[in-house]
């Protein structure tokens, strides 16, 4: 079964899905997509989870979760929902569950939903042992979880309680992982078999889950899980969300990128946005989201094309011939306006002859370049050509030429006269309102007809709130590159945002898509009721000091619950272990236990330099 019998790739349109009833809320493709966040509050702390809910919810938030790690913090969520319905706060209350069934036997007769996690409900945290499971020793650890499972199903049956089967990446049983990696298949794997024993029991109220702080890894999880569940006759809704997506700039682009990707496949029913921030502030964030994928559902027809031979499920980068440093296995590159030599582009459009310098390599027009008297010994100067009979017709560099196409110009005659000419890159260019799908489309127009010409992927928008233009252009142009296809991003922006703004869009969309870093990443979660120091201090701490690591991966996690899974994906781990206390991680590895919260920033130093992955800033 293919992921493409199941969505129009060249059209947005929302997948089909059943609808979930939690409380007020009604979730599911024949109504709106569900906008919810969590508190970051002290559960027992009754006045103190009341008030955020409330922000939350004044915010815009259409549910809101609470984390219940104890059974006598399930108990208070009686307390926190009476007081919510007290003063007028009708929304629906979801309870947060990890390594506790007993908790959530109690939570399920109090809120309106309660999440569980399949990675740790009844199995043992993760210390990633070598099991050796066989078949039967398999089948005994699933009964476990059924009598564990059937026990819950009874009680939110009686309660009218909705489920989320929520997995995530970084907590993944010891039992999925030696049967099936840390991957997408183990991913799906796990929620699939806590929907099969829903389903003998006769249990449908569910939403499921699928969540990385990788992004790649979230997107093929998702698209992977919609086909799983097609073939085993289920249509449950899907809730998004990219973990640990951190602050700022790179929360919202991360975000953007796994979510954005997604809901433009008509994929997603609710979501969350992930940040490193006070919680009402996701939801803004949420809402321009969905505003935005929502507007393309009026978009002109996008031509048909042959979509057998894109693979959607594993990463596989759409072979191209080289060009300098463009193509085949080179990064893909950043075009812009921007000369700072802190931002550094590979290549800067000038417009202007007098602006060129041979401090970089300049692009320029058409009628700069017929001026230019040195074009055929230029290494720093190349021509951009606006159309394909310019590019024929007029004198070229004999070294790089690039040519604006579009989907709609992209016919089998023209991409035979380009395709096997050696100097040529395409500068892909958008002529649909459907950005993503119309790049899709001239993508598999390339690749039907072999063309291997390298393609910088260029997005033209009219922003002036930079937030607005790094949501727009990561969902447009994020899941292209998740996908293998582009060589090159150019964003350009006629409203009133800085050149260097715009080019630390592009890099920052580049990093979220894991094709190229430019900067250190930050791992980090946005904190809940569990989360054991000041997350947002301590990450603005740690990023103050490393900030100029470009190519470490930095895991802040406030608790454990993803800490050791996620750890696998970075190069090392900060992670709450206690009140006032620290433990560190080289990858999944813990290396120094219980670390006074005063020193762990500066015992995370010394570990980076232990290790020779530090760098010292020049003087």
């Amino acid at each position: 079964m293919k992921y493409k019998e199941y969505i129009n790739l060249f059209k947005y349109n929302r997948l089909e899905t059943k609808t979930v009833t939690i409380g007020s809320v009604n979730i599911g493709s024949k109504h709106k997509i569900c906008i919810q966040s969590m508190t970051n509050t002290d559960t027992l702390n009754t006045e103190e989870t009341v008030n955020q809910s409330k922000q939350i919810i004044e915010a815009g938030g259409q549910l809101v979760r609470i984390t219940a790690q104890g059974t006598r913090e399930a108990e208070n969520l009686y307390n926190i929902k009476k007081e919510l319905r007290n003063q007028g706060f009708k929304l629906p209350l979801a309870a947060d569950i990890h390594f506790n069934p007993k908790a959530a036997f109690i939570a399920a007769k109090h809120v309106e939903k309660v999440r569980i996690n399949p990675g740790n409900f009844v199995d043992k945290r993760a210390n990633f042992s070598d099991l050796n499971l066989n078949l039967e020793e398999y089948i005994q650890e699933i009964k476990k979880i059924e009598n564990k499972l059937i026990t819950l199903l009874s009680i939110c049956k009686k309660h009218n309680t909705a489920l989320r089967i929520g997995v995530n990446h970084g907590s993944l049983s010891d039992r999925i992982m030696n049967k099936y990696g840390d991957t997408p298949e183990g991913m799906v794997e796990s929620a699939m078999e806590f929907l099969r024993i829903c389903i003998r029991e006769k249990f449908s109220n569910i939403i499921v889950s699928l969540k990385s702080s990788n992004t790649r890894i979230m997107v093929q999880a998702n698209r992977l899980m919609l086909v799983k569940m097609r073939k085993e006759g289920m249509n449950f809704p899907l809730h998004l969300g990219v973990t640990e997506a951190g602050e700022g700039e790179d929360g919202r682009i991360k975000s953007a990128v796994g979510i954005g990707t997604l809901l433009s496949d008509g994929i997603g029913d609710t979501i969350r946005v992930s940040l490193t921030e006070a919680p009402e502030k996701e939801i803004p964030v949420a809402r321009k989201l969905i505003n935005y994928i929502s507007s393309k559902s009026n978009h002109e027809k996008i031509k048909p094309v042959n979509s057998e031979s894109l693979d959607f499920f594993e990463y596989t980068k759409r072979e191209t011939s080289k060009i300098l440093n463009i193509g085949e296995n080179n990064l893909p590159i950043v075009i812009s306006r921007s000369t700072s030599s802190r931002i550094n582009s590979d290549f800067v459009y000038v417009e202007d002859k007098q602006k060129i310098s041979e401090q970089f390599k300049n692009i320029v027009s058409e009628e700069v370049w017929n001026i230019q008297s040195d074009k055929d010994i230029s290494n720093s100067i190349y021509p951009l050509f606006l159309s394909l009979n310019s590019f024929l017709n007029q004198e070229k560099s004999p070294i790089l030429n690039f040519l604006i196409i579009n989907n709609d110009s992209l016919n089998e005659e023209s991409i035979l006269k380009i395709k096997d000419l050696k100097n040529l890159v395409l500068v892909l260019e958008g002529s649909n309102k459907n950005l993503f799908a119309d790049f899709r489309a001239a993508f598999l127009k390339l690749k039907n007809l072999e063309c291997k010409n390298p393609v910088i992927i260029k997005a033209n928008y009219n922003e002036n709130i930079l937030e607005d233009l790094q949501l727009k252009s990561s969902c447009d142009l994020g899941g292209l590159f998740l996908d293998g296809l582009g060589d090159g991003i150019w964003i350009e922006n006629t409203g009133n945002i800085e050149e260097d703004k715009i080019a630390s869009t592009c890099f920052g969309i580049l990093q979220a898509s894991r094709v190229r870093m430019s900067k250190t990443e930050y791992i980090s979660c946005p904190s809940c009721g569990r989360t054991l120091f000041d997350l947002q201090k301590t990450t603005k701490k740690i990023r103050e000091k490393t900030s100029h690591l470009k190519n470490l991966k930095i895991g802040i996690m406030g608790c454990i619950v993803n800490g050791p899974g996620e750890m696998a994906d970075a190069d090392y781990g900060y992670v709450g272990a206690g009140p006032g206390r620290i433990t560190l991680y080289k990858k999944k590895e813990v290396v120094k236990k219980n670390i006074p919260e005063e020193k762990a920033v500066e015992e995370l130093i010394k570990l980076i330099k232990k290790y020779n992955d530090w760098i010292e800033i020049p003087s």
